[in-house]
């Protein structure tokens, strides 16, 4: 299936956005489509053949699942490149623009369940959040 491309303009540096990105004490602050959820677990092995694992839940405990998988490469302050458990390849390229502006640009391999235009405005919220989120802090 072609993979999806979302992207965002986050008016802060390079090295402040790649870790608020990759940081656990930071990721279970914006890893989170709305405000009905959150994320109250977050682990990663930030190296190449380390692991990461999220949780995502309703904060009333209703659902929740793991985001988890493998970092297969990365290319520090460019890019990080992993696959999910279930196999699905996760890409994510950090642009420096200019001193102050970053451009992150997240390409993913949809799943089977859910349609395609569900899984790109669950993904971008997601990145969304993290944009204001970085430039909030």
């Amino acid at each position: 299936m072609e993979p999806i491309t979302i992207k965002v303009t986050i008016l802060k540096p390079l090295l402040k956005t790649w870790d608020y990105f990759n940081n656990p004490r930071h990721i279970v602050k914006w890893n989170f489509p709305t405000t009905n959820w959150h994320c109250p677990k977050a682990d990663n092995d930030f190296r190449e053949g380390g692991r990461f694992d999220y949780r995502l839940e309703y904060k009333d405990k209703s659902f929740g699942y793991n985001f988890s998988g493998y970092i297969d490469e990365i290319k520090v302050h460019e890019y990080i490149k992993s696959h999910l458990n279930d196999g699905r390849k996760v890409e994510v390229f950090f642009n420096k623009i200019d001193d102050n502006t970053t451009e992150i640009v997240q390409v993913f391999e949809p799943e089977v369940q859910n349609g395609r235009e569900m899984q790109r405005v669950g993904w971008y919220a997601i990145l969304d959040r993290f944009h204001k989120y970085v430039e909030k802090h």
